[in-house]
């Protein structure tokens, strides 16, 4: 295949083809990947890969971009590495797929750390091929020449075969295609009531989240950073808890469903300017999930630490305009206890731009976030919901929140109730 190096590439086509790959299906969902190959590209050379200034380091990637402290060791840290293989796959993925027609090629050759851009170019043959081409077009020529009756007898009932086994085809995918755009037609109405907002928008919705920042490693223990003795340069920032993984992965089901897609990305990349531009769905609570605490949240359902009694410490859900027979403030199970009970919350709130729409699912543990996101992923959960509010028309939906119980077996959310919901003038 022809091609063009680095050096001979006009710096706007290689800002175009990154634009394209950081916004295609491959690589768009992935914030790290897409930072990464936008660094590099960035630092990508005008002159030859081979010339002594191009070079990145691995210290100055993990640095610089997955923002590891000074004294990063390459030889205990993989990090940089993993996700270099990660993005040179990544880059195989898309131009084996959406981008099998880009004019130009970009690379991350291994054992290196300098991207390598080449313009795609017709393929050309070799002598030898085209001398191997001519001998087999004789060989065909012969073939056809000396065919006798049999032969052509058996091609035509052979075409009449292949013929009907078309037509055959074409019926079986014609009843196929029905039957899947059926299978897309009934979406049910609490559905399309409740995410009508996070559907219509010009964009897709956001999903954040949550990573809560530990100290420590796998491998010798981890705990939750302490800001008033740990510090930020030896934070981990990138475990999350099962429940916001599979809560993660019921919203991607139920998006599919309604014909959507979303964007994740953990809490820690997230920005102010995320905030004001998009519909956002937040997964976790604010004591793991950060950014909540800088945007409009909940105000009739917030979480909060105990200050004191035997729970000192502990998350729980505070009630603040607590209803007769309501308690003020609900507590998952204690810590040092098998989680048997959790709490959850959902809430609706206007976002930043008050155009755009915030929904938290949060719990006290990541059981409940789980429990929160598959609440709201499922018809039944979701008439009820609807029909405690009043709500029978996507414009009859405003902010509110809603307070879940969790009951929790072997580490799965078995049952969820709905405790209170709150309609609230935000």
């Amino acid at each position: 295949m022809a091609s063009t190096p680095t050096h001979a590439i006009a710096r706007d086509q290689r800002s175009q083809q990154i634009d394209r790959l950081t916004n295609s299906h491959s690589l768009r969902g992935s914030e790290s990947l897409c930072k990464l190959l936008r660094y590099l590209a960035e630092r990508s050379p005008d002159h030859p890969p081979d010339h002594p200034v191009a070079t990145v380091k691995e210290y100055q990637i993990a640095t610089e971009v997955f923002g590891r402290s000074a004294g990063f060791d390459p030889q205990a840290d993989s990090t940089v590495r993993v996700q270099a293989g990660r993005l040179r796959v990544k880059l195989a993925e898309y131009y084996a797929t959406e981008g099998v027609d880009d004019p130009v090629i970009v690379e991350l050759p291994k054992g290196s750390y300098v991207l390598s851009f080449r313009v795609r170019g017709s393929t050309g043959s070799s002598p030898q091929l085209v001398t191997a081409a001519h001998t087999e077009r004789e060989k065909k020529h012969d073939l056809v020449e000396h065919s006798n009756r049999g032969w052509a007898i058996a091609v035509l009932v052979l075409s009449v075969l292949l013929a009907a086994a078309l037509v055959a085809s074409a019926g079986l995918l014609a009843t196929s295609s029905k039957t899947a755009v059926t299978a897309r037609e009934p979406v049910p109405a609490a559905y399309r009531i409740f995410w009508n907002r996070f559907v219509s928008g010009p964009q897709e919705p956001w999903v954040i989240f949550s990573n809560g920042p530990f100290v420590g490693r796998p491998e010798t223990g981890m705990r939750y950073f302490n800001p008033a003795s740990d510090s930020r340069a030896v934070v981990l920032d990138h475990y999350t808890g099962v429940g916001e993984v599979l809560a993660v992965h019921e919203l991607d089901r139920l998006f599919v469903l309604l014909n959507q897609q979303i964007r994740v990305k953990r809490g820690t990349l997230f920005s102010l300017d995320d905030a004001k531009n998009n519909d956002l769905i937040f997964v976790g609570s604010p004591a793991e999930n950060l950014t909540l605490l800088e945007i409009p949240g909940t105000q009739e359902f917030v979480f909060q630490r105990l200050d004191s009694g035997p729970r000192k410490g502990d998350l729980g859900v505070f009630n603040v305009h607590p209803q007769p027979g309501e308690e003020k403030v609900f507590l998952a199970s204690p810590s040092n206890q098998p989680t048997t009970e959790d709490y959850a919350v959902i809430g609706l709130v206007p976002g930043m731009d008050p155009a755009r729409s915030v929904l938290i699912l949060a719990g006290t543990t990541t059981i409940g976030t789980q429990a929160a996101a598959e609440y709201v992923s499922r018809q039944d959960s979701l008439d009820e919901l609807l029909r405690q509010m009043n709500v029978s028309k996507p414009n009859d939906l405003g902010p509110f929140e809603a307070l879940l119980r969790v009951k929790v077996t072997h580490g799965v959310p078995v049952k969820t109730n709905l405790v209170a919901v709150r309609t609230t003038g935000h």
